[in-house]
């Protein structure tokens, strides 16, 4: 699709926000012409990132939602860690935590990079099928942490294994 099919197809929903997402957004090379005209319009726009990618060049009005990479996902060393100090007040963090070892990560991460009270929100979910809720969000209230623990609402609305919701 075209820049312009793809801002007539968002038109057609009639909506105030866009949240880009699904894959990586910022590999498309189209991206920052998207999100320049959607800000044109006087959209808000959300970026759902891995956090793999330089940040630098998403404008400020966008607000992100980075991905922090757990062990358990195998790709925990790809995070760059500059993109932390990049967000601000209206962004948020995500940890997708299969077990333990990922709980304790994320949990030094919120701490080692002060993400309490410098982002909108710090979000903790289980990975579906694999850690009860439950078991996370006492994990989170003994240890008292500033997060809120999210479930992944489209593995319950749609079967775990649809893609592209």
């Amino acid at each position: 699709m075209s820049l312009d099919e793809i801002v007539e197809e968002i038109e057609r929903y009639a909506c105030d926000t866009v949240e880009l997402t699904g894959g990586e957004p910022l590999l498309q090379k189209n991206v920052y012409p998207l999100i320049d005209r959607l800000l044109e319009q006087g959209k808000l726009v959300l970026i759902e990132t891995g956090g793999h990618i330089s940040l630098e060049h998403v404008p400020a009005p966008v607000r992100t939602i980075m991905d922090v990479k757990c062990p358990g996902s195998g790709e925990a060393g790809t995070t760059d860690w500059t993109n932390l100090e990049r967000l601000d007040d209206n962004d948020e963090v995500k940890f997708v935590i299969r077990d333990r070892e990922d709980y304790e990560y994320a949990r030094d991460v919120l701490a080692r990079h002060r993400l309490a009270g410098r982002v909108a929100a710090v979000l903790f979910s289980p990975v579906h099928g694999v850690l009860d809720p439950k078991t996370l969000s006492e994990w989170v209230l003994a240890d008292r942490l500033p997060v809120r623990v999210q479930l992944q609402v489209h593995k319950y609305i749609w079967s775990p294994d649809t893609r592209g919701v």
